[in-house]
């Protein structure tokens, strides 16, 4: 049987994900919690590992109902904030971590999601399992770890996600809440770095698309991927699901 196997949220953008055992679905379409806060430099740009590989360097857990942040520095240093009562006080600790000036900022309706018309990103155990057996360097929470997912489905076969983009494709529900397909995910250099220490691995873009396209599923729809540098899909929750909670263990079913 197909099942929700993991919900993953990620409290505050470019930091580490947390695992949470149910989700609520908010009024943006996305879920609680996920990306909820981001560091901003004076320009405007977010702070994270697309920009700077220093976010590797850095452990952090979350609490959400405290909005309790925890961050432990390579050197050991442990810094506690509460997000929400003392925004000020940890993007003056940020600021000084990666060395520029860096603004706190809250979106607890949709968070501060990539695609902001989009929903939860989906992948399965199986393309996990799948792609950490492409590199000696990686483990399948490693790869968990440097795809960033937030649902991941087990009892499927390897990029079983791969079905519910383009013209045509069937949606799924997860214990009767509806995700539609809308594009692939392209990756950026993050998958390529070791999480902990920011390390790439070598010709990992090249090496990744080789076995990608040797491995491509029959029942993906080529036209709905513009380059083989994709893995997990994009969905999107309908308005009348939104507000619904979803959780690990739930039946996953394909709807057509």
């Amino acid at each position: 049987m197909a099942r929700l196997e993991r919900l993953r949220v990620f409290p505050v953008k470019g930091l580490d994900g947390i695992d949470v055992e149910a989700a609520a679905i908010l009024e943006g379409g996305t879920l609680e919690h996920d990306r909820e806060f981001a560091l901003f430099d004076a320009e405007g740009n977010v702070l994270n590992g697309k920009r700077t590989e220093r976010v590797h360097e850095l452990a952090t857990d979350f609490v959400p109902g405290s909005s309790a942040l925890r961050v432990e520095t390579p050197d050991g240093d442990v810094q506690r904030f509460d997000l929400d009562a003392e925004p000020e006080q940890a993007a003056r600790w940020f600021s000084s971590c990666f060395e520029t000036a860096v603004t706190l900022r809250r979106d607890s309706s949709l968070g501060f999601v990539d695609r902001r018309e989009m929903g939860p990103s989906v992948v399965s155990t199986a393309t996990l399992e799948t792609v950490a057996s492409w590199f000696d360097e990686m483990t399948v929470d490693g790869a968990r770890r440097r795809l960033r997912a937030n649902v991941e489905v087990a009892g499927v076969p390897a990029f079983w996600e791969d079905r519910f983009v383009g013209e045509g494709s069937p949606d799924f529900e997860i214990d009767g809440v509806r995700l539609e397909g809308v594009t692939p995910c392209g990756r950026c250099v993050v998958p390529q770095r070791d999480p902990d220490t920011g390390e790439p691995i070598p010709e990992f873009r090249e090496r990744f698309v080789k076995r990608r396209e040797a491995t491509f599923p029959e029942w993906a729809t080529d036209d709905a991927f513009d380059h083989y540098y994709s893995l997990m899909i994009i969905t999107q929750v309908p308005e009348r699901d939104r507000g619904e909670t979803i959780r690990v263990g739930d039946e996953v079913t394909v709807r057509g």
